[in-house]
């Protein structure tokens, strides 16, 4: 049991927040219990409207402006600090992936793809 932590890439036009996984997607990234990560994403999901009592296998898509935002507060060190007992802990490890991301998915929105975060617990 813990946090998994994925991003997709669809083609297939999707809504800001709690949409249907598209049939047809493509597993960009992965992460293994990064709870900061993980709150980062969450406070994006109620900010673009998302109304799960919990952010728990429920989708939130990325824009361009999102990876922007996303790419300052990795480079910052401004990822929310997020605990949980299932989390596990985020460290500057993680940041290399963290760019990594950005890049591939700045990358593929620029290319027409649709990209969403997803995660269960």
């Amino acid at each position: 049991m813990g946090l998994d932590m994925y991003a997709f890439e669809t083609r297939t036009p999707i809504v800001e927040v709690d949409f249907e996984s598209p049939n047809e997607r493509l597993n960009i990234a992965r992460w293994r219990k990064h709870p900061n990560l993980h709150g980062w994403m969450e406070a994006l999901y109620y900010r673009k409207g998302g109304v799960a009592e919990d952010f728990n296998c429920v989708r939130v898509r990325l824009d361009a402006a999102d990876i922007d935002a996303l790419e300052d507060a990795v480079v910052n060190d401004r990822l929310p600090i997020t605990t949980d007992r299932f989390y596990g802990e985020s460290g500057p490890e993680r940041v290399n992936d963290d760019l990594w991301f950005v890049r591939t998915a700045r990358a593929d929105i620029a290319n027409g793809w649709f990209i969403y975060y997803e995660s269960n617990w």
